[in-house]
């Protein structure tokens, strides 16, 4: 089964919400070998201004490949995970993750471009508070690899 093209243009609400923690943080931060103190430390983060530890802006891809994940979940899609190349990652913020943010995603798929036997998916994740906030918005790319 090949990618399904009338994915275009199709939302995935938001579902399940994530809760950033202050320990979620510093381990993210402590992978990515980030240093600013204003991940690790509340008293820093505040004294940049931020109401708690301030996560590095490549966190959001934690809540967008959660979204991501309803699009390769569904059966429609025609996406074989196994396939899948992560072929592109970028991010728009709309203010700082901090520690007790609640966030939510909502996926839109806005292209499906055919290449050769295979496929480039482009996805759009608008994360916000589950107030609805804006956070962020992170666009991603799939390559989804021709079957042999």
């Amino acid at each position: 089964m090949g990618i399904n093209p009338e994915l275009v243009g199709r939302v995935f609400p938001a579902n399940q919400s994530y809760q950033v923690g202050r320990e979620k943080i510093r381990e993210f931060a402590q992978a990515i070998k980030a240093t600013s103190p204003a991940h690790f430390d509340v008293q820093a983060a505040k004294e940049l201004g931020y109401s708690d530890v301030v996560a590095p802006p490549t966190f959001a891809i934690i809540v967008a490949q959660r979204a991501d994940a309803q699009l390769i979940a569904d059966p429609a899609s025609g996406i074989d995970f196994s396939r899948v190349v992560h072929a592109d990652q970028r991010f728009t913020h709309h203010r700082p993750i901090v520690a007790g943010d609640e966030l939510v995603a909502e996926l839109h798929v806005d292209q499906v471009r055919e290449m050769g036997a295979g496929a480039m998916i482009t996805t759009r994740a608008e994360i916000a508070t589950v107030d609805g906030e804006k956070v962020a918005t992170a666009i991603s790319s799939l390559l989804v690899r021709a079957e042999d």
